[in-house]
């Protein structure tokens, strides 16, 4: 008995993986595609991608950072850093998310004192 339940989540596990991989491929698609239309002036279309990569895969730090960017882009501040913050949480050892996010918080934090002047 012990072995078949074993069996079975092992089983599980493996299919998981499988649906976790094919999330991932589906989300990775859709931030590939947000970044060339980004590269085309279409920010619209872009966040719109992002959006969908992680609704696919909420654990791709970068789709993220790209919708962090996708949202900074279209002025849209308060979605831009918690996008930012889910990127970092999600891969706090990634350089360039890191870097990113920190431009932004100057950049933004710089503004913000300038306007409550």
């Amino acid at each position: 008995m012990f072995l078949r339940a074993v069996t079975v989540c092992s089983m599980l596990a493996f299919s998981m993986a499988g649906v976790l991989a094919a999330d991932r491929s589906a989300a990775k698609e859709q931030v590939d595609f947000g970044i060339k239309v980004a590269q085309n002036g279409l920010w619209k279309e872009a966040t719109y991608r992002w959006e969908k990569a992680v609704e696919i895969d909420p654990t791709y730090a970068a789709a993220w950072n790209n919708l962090g960017i996708g949202y900074e882009h279209e002025g849209r501040f308060e979605e831009a850093r918690k996008a930012y913050e889910k990127a970092v949480a999600l891969d706090p050892k990634n350089v360039l998310i890191r870097q990113n996010y920190d431009l932004f918080k100057e950049i933004n934090d710089r503004a913000k004192r300038r306007n409550d002047r």
